[in-house]
């Protein structure tokens, strides 16, 4: 089990909570994803460079790419200012989202 600094645990709002984290490319800014992460999965990607993520379907870990070979390069985090949601951005290797699509914000909705 990889532990998380306790300088960042001390940041974040409850660190035994699952986080939502918001994946941007960081070339240009398109948003690619939401994923959750838990101190452990946060902690991995931060010593890894590699996004590692919690799946709340599956009740385990998994890193981006794994099993596709579509993978993140990490090259910063950020924590929002209430310190209980965070911002991936980076290189994204193939598509972001299950469906094969570049990113997973695929479907518009209109307004009405």
């Amino acid at each position: 089990m990889n532990t998380l600094d306790p300088a960042v645990t001390a940041l974040l709002k409850d660190a035994d909570a699952l986080i939502p984290a918001i994946v941007q490319d960081a070339t240009s800014n398109e948003v690619l994803m939401l994923a959750y992460m838990n101190a452990e999965s946060l902690s991995l990607t931060l010593s890894t460079g590699k996004a590692t993520y919690f799946s709340r379907s599956r009740n385990e870990l998994w890193v981006k790419g794994a099993t596709s070979g579509h993978f993140q390069e990490v090259h910063s985090v950020a924590l929002d200012c209430d310190g209980d949601a965070l911002l991936l951005q980076v290189t994204q290797t193939g598509v972001a989202c299950h469906t094969g699509k570049r990113t997973c914000f695929h479907t518009p909705i209109e307004l009405q």
